[in-house]
């Protein structure tokens, strides 16, 4: 005879078998909430918030063409009219006014003539693609890239310009591309950041740590710089601590830790500020061994430009080895720079309004052989398969050079930036300036446009990447935007 069910004014009193069913549901689902976080499948752990564990890898929107990103960025305004846009017209027309007697509008000065570059073009690679002798290594690579020759950007200055390149926005306090990816995507490697950048040996670009920064996002998603030149500070065991007191150590504080967390179970923030720390300490032994460049062989060494007597070069060849190190351990999204905002002898980088051929002379060896050999490099290892490279810059030169000067002046109205590697095709040439190389007529398209693109090699909609902030639902590209197809493989 089955027994009565206790109750309480309505309320069922709980039995002995009712609480073994219960709590054998229970346990089930605790099972299986674990099963989901480690997966990081579970609802909570991807949250805006960064609940459970931030940095866990997360599935994207849709299939990815790419899974990792290297950006190297070429600080100070790159000229396009003297490295990737080969323009006849503006040779023929060198040291004659604009048709017209049209009179350029310019950042710092009067413009002056038409001027040629100084630096001859001639067809290079199986495409004939006409590139400039500033850059004849990196000019042999033509056949991997995807140029898209009619940028455009909203500011004609530095550190706007930069913002706007490496964040979607022209003020600071907007996250980094990098930021929004690991956001999204987390992290395919425990011991290293899922975002590093790594600053060009002379220092930093002019808006310094914006271009990598988190922004309103929370803090564990902003990049972690770091260079072959300069390790992270403060990082080596003190010389007076043994390496078995310092694990000891690690160990000790993980079990306080763990009795923490036991008091605020489900609280994520606490799990996620904890992950953090760990990583830390990892990367105590980690960022150690990804920068030891001793073991590489010395081919390749002298491939990079390490060996050069410039220790520009040499510096520049090591954080472009260590870039690629970094990918090889997973790290999610790398952002390299050539140029910084430091003076030494002369400009420190691109920024050509004076002397352009003095400066460029500098640069252009700086940057060529260790970017082309990095280049070449993911290519040889397979790694271009999984790996997007962008090279950008945060906007162009003028067509004509100042009066009084033989540089160009900023111009955001058309410059080039090229891809390579995953999802893209090459050799690929996309969009146009004028008969000058002043304003982009063709296919014009925005910075908005190429982040929208990259987020979607990655499989992420850009129009979906959200975070409430202050009200509004931020995202990348702000409300703009457009994939742009036509550059792109499809399977």
């Amino acid at each position: 005879m089955r027994k009565p069910q206790l109750s309480i004014d309505g309320y069922r009193l709980l039995d002995r078998r009712r609480f073994l069913v219960d709590a054998a549901g229970g346990l089930s689902a605790l099972a299986l909430s674990s099963l989901l976080f480690s997966e990081g499948v579970l609802a909570d752990s991807i949250s805006q918030n960064g609940a459970g564990n931030p940095l866990h890898a997360r599935s994207p929107h849709f299939t990815p063409r790419a899974k990792q990103v290297l950006m190297i960025f070429c600080s100070g305004a790159c000229s396009q009219l003297d490295t990737w846009d080969y323009k006849p017209e503006l040779i023929a027309h060198h040291d004659q006014p604009m048709p017209g007697n049209v009179e350029l509008v310019s950042f710092q000065s009067v413009s002056g003539n038409l001027a040629r570059s100084p630096y001859a073009f001639r067809p290079r690679g199986e495409c004939g693609k006409w590139t400039s002798d500033l850059l004849p290594r990196l000019g042999d690579m033509v056949d991997e890239m995807c140029f898209i020759h009619s940028m455009t950007a909203k500011s004609n200055t530095h550190g706007p310009g930069e913002n706007q390149m490496s964040t979607g926005f022209t003020l600071d306090g907007f996250p980094s591309i990098g930021a929004w990816t690991t956001y999204a995507l987390g992290s395919e490697t425990q011991d290293l950041p899922a975002f590093v950048a790594i600053p060009d040996p002379r220092g930093v670009p002019q808006a310094g740590p914006n271009n990598w920064s988190n922004g309103f996002l929370p803090a564990v998603f902003q990049g972690t710089a770091f260079s072959a030149n300069r390790p992270i500070d403060n990082l080596a065991r003190p010389e007076a601590v043994s390496l078995a007191t310092d694990n000891a150590t690690r160990a000790f504080v993980r079990s306080l830790n763990e009795r923490h967390l036991d008091s605020f179970p489900g609280d994520s923030e606490l799990t996620a500020r904890i992950a953090s720390y760990e990583m830390a300490a990892r990367l105590q032994t980690s960022a150690a061994e990804v920068a030891d460049l001793s073991r590489e062989s010395s081919s390749t060494l002298n491939q990079y430009g390490i060996r050069d007597p410039n220790p520009l070069t040499a510096g520049f060849g090591r954080n472009c080895l260590l870039a690629r190190r970094l990918l090889e351990r997973g790290v999610r999204f790398v952002q390299l720079f050539n140029g910084s905002y430091a003076m030494g002898e002369g400009v420190g980088n691109w920024d050509g309004h004076k002397q352009l051929k003095a400066d460029y002379d500098r640069h252009g060896p700086v940057l060529d052989q260790p970017a082309a050999a990095l280049l070449a490099d993911l290519k040889a290892r397979g790694m271009l398969e999984d790996v997007l490279v962008v090279w950008c810059t945060e906007f162009g030169r003028m067509p004509v050079f100042q009066k009084g000067a033989q540089g160009r002046d900023h111009n955001p109205d058309g410059f080039t930036v090229w891809l390579a590697g995953a999802g893209v095709k090459a050799p690929f040439s996309y969009g146009a300036t004028d008969d000058f190389g002043h304003r982009a007529v063709e296919k014009v398209t925005t910075i908005y446009d190429l982040h929208a693109t990259i987020l979607h090699l990655l499989g992420l909609d850009h129009t979906m990447l959200t975070f409430t902030h202050n009200g509004s639902d931020r995202r990348l590209t702000d409300v703009h935007g457009e994939v742009i197809e036509e550059i792109l493989l499809h399977a």
